[in-house]
């Protein structure tokens, strides 16, 4: 088999891919995103992947590439959302790591603050923005994002709380001020509050746990998630595919394509090359296989992903069609709160009512 490679920046692969798939000459393999699946495998631009072996992967890791119509994604590569601490920050400020199996939102505002106030140059944390942690939110609340009908499944009353949970934390000092938040976000994992020693703690993704550190030059910790319950089975936190791979429904070459993804998904020695460079294998036979082969913050990685693997929930949803707006979506609106430019509630309604057209 031979495999020609294209290559391109993250924002320049998606629109390339949409002009490929239109005109009829996608790739053969495609790298997919869970947020984008639907966008292509509900327009019959995916195969269903039949021939790839998942019986070594945790159906809710299957799932996760799953529509009602079948199977159109593979994940190579699993993480989980985090809260990163900066241990030399702590140190500094003379303050314990809290027990994260049983700390609160609560909690983490009020060690927010105690950091800030025991810090000269830096912050508590970065808050909670972003999706991902919107989702985790609302997971611990008995709700979703978006629902299996694609639909939203948060309520404004909901979206108002998170909403507000950071803004009075910018307000009491607990983050850096939103003019500094804002400009850290704009940019890449290492420009983020918590790469650059801003803040004590920030969200991050598993799989980023290296880039981080390397970025801060500080020691890094991964700690679970808040909770609302104070148990580290009820925050929320799910398997995330890191990447996926799909296969174009137009290609010439069905089987070894879908070969390709077996190989990449099933294989120790594919394991032995890609490590974590993808995330954590999804298979536990390939990822033991590697684990005495990872150093640093990959190994700690790998061995956060499979101490909390008892503690994590179901797979998300997977997106409906327009959901890779939402995220811009939320991430306006919040602004629009943390500049006081608009209220809470003003904002989770704006929200609610841009996100549910984008998703009609």
């Amino acid at each position: 088999m031979t495999v020609e490679p294209e290559y391109s920046d993250w924002q320049g692969y998606w629109d390339q891919l949409t002009t490929q798939v239109a005109g009829g000459d996608a790739p053969d393999i495609l790298q997919m995103d869970d947020v984008y699946l639907r966008e292509y495998a509900d327009r019959d631009s995916l195969l269903d992947l039949t021939e790839v072996d998942t019986s070594g992967l945790d159906e809710n890791v299957v799932d996760t590439g799953r529509t009602e119509e079948g199977l159109f994604g593979i994940t190579v590569g699993t993480n989980a959302l985090t809260i990163a601490a900066n241990v030399d920050l702590f140190d500094e400020a003379g303050i314990d790591l809290p027990d994260d199996t049983t700390w609160t939102w609560d909690d983490y505002y009020e060690l927010s603050v105690e950091l800030s106030e025991n810090l000269e140059d830096a912050y508590g944390s970065s808050g909670a923005t972003g999706d991902g942690m919107l989702q985790a939110w609302l997971r611990q609340h008995g709700s979703t994002l978006v629902t299996e009908e694609g639909q939203l499944g948060l309520s404004e009353d909901q979206l108002t709380e998170y909403l507000t949970l950071t803004d009075e934390m910018i307000a009491d000092g607990g983050t850096p001020p939103i003019q500094l938040l804002s400009e850290a976000f704009d940019g890449g994992i290492e420009e983020r509050p918590v790469s650059t020693n801003m803040t004590a703690m920030g969200s991050i993704w598993s799989n980023e746990l290296t880039s981080v550190a390397n970025a801060s030059g500080s020691e890094i910790e991964l700690l679970r998630l808040p909770s609302q319950a104070g148990t580290a089975t009820e925050n929320g936190v799910w398997m995330k595919p890191s990447q996926q791979l799909s296969v174009y429904a137009g290609t010439d070459h069905p089987e070894e394509a879908q070969l390709f993804i077996d190989f990449f998904v099933n294989s120790p020695e594919a394991g032995e090359i890609l490590l974590t460079e993808r995330g954590v294998p999804p298979n536990q036979e390939v990822l033991d296989h590697i684990l005495d082969d990872l150093e640093g913050y990959d190994q700690r990685s790998a061995e956060f992903l499979t101490e909390i693997e008892d503690e994590v929930g179901e797979a998300e949803p997977v997106p409906p069609v327009g959901f890779s707006a939402v995220p811009d979506i939320l991430g306006r609106y919040e602004e629009e709160v943390y500049f006081d430019r608009m209220s809470a509630e003003e904002a989770a309604s704006g929200f609610m009512a841009e996100a549910e057209d984008v998703l009609d």
